[in-house]
């Protein structure tokens, strides 16, 4: 049997359920025969620590005193805000010594400023990112996915985005069954990629102000089937081509082209994960008109193929024959 220390970093401000959801997945993986993850928490000086939600946490020992894991977590929540020299010190040179280093949410603010994100691409909570580029310019910060991996590092977004890790991981460890099942037993699903966006196409562009172009961005959705081309929606929101994409880029943040694209591989992406309609009748559906140009679409955006997608995050309940 191999036996995998997850160590687990506290701090006063942590986060508690970056801490505590990445922890219930090991635990729950655990439960396994021949499955061993030996979870332990540590802070500086040992003492326990308060939650950015009051709740009180007793680690099991110091830093100092804590064994050299195979997988370190470094949670995030407020108090990774500022500067924390003490701390970041025994990151820097600690966790090379872990086999993989990972960060939940801004936990990745206290890698980089311990210098362990130099060179690498990661993410973290949408609301920080911006604030991870700006402070360390040598890491390349993508704000769009809700986990990445690069080599050994892993970082996570926000708060449950670490559970999606954590389970990611285990899947890596011992396999897709065993990663299903403690899915199941948490109550959630084993769906969500590492590349799937922080936010769906209607939140992370912005609601447009006028109502026109409101109307259309719901109709978009409701409809990624239709006619989309940039003169049919402009008809629709009874504006001119030119002035419909300036408006809709300065109200939404994006083009009418990204936008719908975007939409359109969301709604696939459903149709994939919860039906068993063939990829044919989805790639209709969801506008692409041909299975190849939603493969097409699919390895760009995702750098895979609709038929392997599916394969990978299909929900238990939508299993089935599909005709691929």
């Amino acid at each position: 049997m191999i036996q995998r220390t997850v160590l687990v970093v506290l701090f006063d401000g942590v986060q508690s359920l970056d801490a505590t959801g990445p922890m219930e997945v090991f635990a729950g993986a655990s439960r396994a025969p021949g499955v061993s993850y030996t979870l332990r928490t540590a802070s500086l000086d040992g003492g326990p620590v308060r939650a950015t939600s009051g709740l009180r946490l007793m680690p099991d020992s110091s830093l100092a005193e804590a064994p050299v894991p195979h997988t370190l977590l470094v949670p995030g929540g407020d108090g990774t805000r500022g500067s924390h020299p003490e701390l970041t010190a025994w990151l820097r040179v600690h966790a090379p010594e872990a086999e993989r280093l990972v960060s939940v949410c801004t936990g990745a603010l206290l890698l980089a400023e311990a210098g362990l994100l130099d060179g690498h691409r990661v993410t973290t909570h949408w609301n920080y990112c911006a604030q991870l580029a700006h402070d360390f310019p040598a890491v390349e910060v993508d704000p769009d996915p809700i986990f990445v991996r690069d080599g050994r590092l892993a970082t996570s977004a926000g708060v449950t985005a670490g559970i999606d890790l954590a389970l990611a991981l285990v899947e890596e460890d011992h396999g897709r069954d065993l990663a299903l099942t403690v899915a199941r037993h948490l109550v959630v699903f084993l769906r969500r990629p590492g590349n799937q966006a922080q936010f769906s196409a209607q939140l992370s562009a912005q609601t447009a102000q006028r109502e026109p172009l409101r109307e259309v961005q719901h109709w978009i959705t409701q409809h990624p089937d239709a006619d989309l081309a940039v003169d049919a929606l402009a008809a629709r929101a009874r504006l001119s081509p030119r002035h419909f994409a300036r408006a809709f880029r300065a109200e939404t943040g994006t083009t009418p082209g990204r936008y719908v694209d975007r939409v359109r591989l969301e709604h696939a992406r459903r149709l994939l994960e919860d039906t068993c309609d063939p990829v044919g009748r989805i790639a209709r559906a969801s506008g692409y008109g041909t299975p190849e140009a939603m493969r097409r679409a699919f390895v760009k955006a995702l750098a895979t193929a609709p038929a392997e997608y599916r394969r990978r995050f299909r929900t238990p309940a939508s299993a089935g024959p599909a005709a691929d």
